[in-house]
């Protein structure tokens, strides 16, 4: 049976201190709209037909490390994650039940993007899999310029082919694994996972997704993110 039949797999790596938001607490238990950002991303993700599984990656000394329980009808566990993004994807990677086959596709998604649509993690998902591993992406559309250290315009980039990197991303197992693992041992600190793909030589899919996929990374993205949330999504909405 294959991982499409029987339910996928997400990790969700939540062990960052979000040093760039700020605050007294790391973002993804920032309160937003009654209710904390990670519980938010959570409750998108298990509210999709297709996700079975969700394993948090938490910080050493989250008290919820080692836990397993149901969230809205699906699986939830907790493992201990680490210093770099990469090394907590790996961490999730590892905590996976074993009936999860190293040949299995398993979904990768920020804490921070409590907005993703229902629609694209399907695309993701059907696209994804005859491809061999794909990520969401968004096309840039604005002028890009290039600056230096002065903040003056050195010259203006091309858009064309350019995209942004959103999630999730999508990959099997052994393979992101065996990446992530290339990456930390040849000492380079990979931004996602699709980075570490491509240094193994894959050349993942991309596939377009919603704008409004954002990810709470400044005080200034929380307004927005509140305004989608409470107008746009609504509790429980499963668009």
């Amino acid at each position: 049976m294959t991982s499409a039949e029987r339910g996928f797999w997400c990790v969700v790596p939540a062990a960052g201190r979000g040093r760039r938001f700020g605050g007294d607490r790391p973002k993804q238990h920032v309160e937003i709209a009654g209710k904390s950002l990670l519980g938010w991303t959570l409750e998108r993700l298990a509210s999709h037909p297709s996700i079975v599984g969700i394993v948090v990656v938490v910080a050493h000394d989250d008290a919820s490390a080692g836990v397993e329980t149901v969230f809205n009808g699906k699986r939830l566990l907790n493992v201990t994650g680490g210093e770099e993004r990469a090394d907590s994807v790996l961490a999730g990677l590892h905590g996976l039940p074993d009936s999860v086959a190293d040949s299995d596709f398993v979904l990768v998604h920020d804490a921070a993007r409590p907005c993703v649509r229902h629609a694209d993690i399907s695309a993701l998902i059907e696209r994804g899999m005859a491809a061999g591993g794909a990520l969401l992406a968004s096309p840039l559309r604005d002028t890009l310029k290039r600056a230096d250290a002065s903040g003056h315009v050195i010259e203006t980039e091309p858009r064309e082919s350019r995209w942004r990197a959103l999630t999730p991303q999508m990959f099997r197992r052994a393979e992101l694994m065996a990446a992530l693992e290339s990456a930390r041992d040849d000492g380079v600190i990979v931004s996602d996972e699709a980075m570490a793909m491509e240094r193994a030589g894959f050349k993942p899919l991309l596939v377009e997704g919603s704008d409004d996929n954002i990810k709470l990374t400044t005080p200034a993205d929380r307004a927005f993110l509140e305004y989608l949330l409470k107008r746009k999504w609504g509790v429980g909405s499963g668009e």
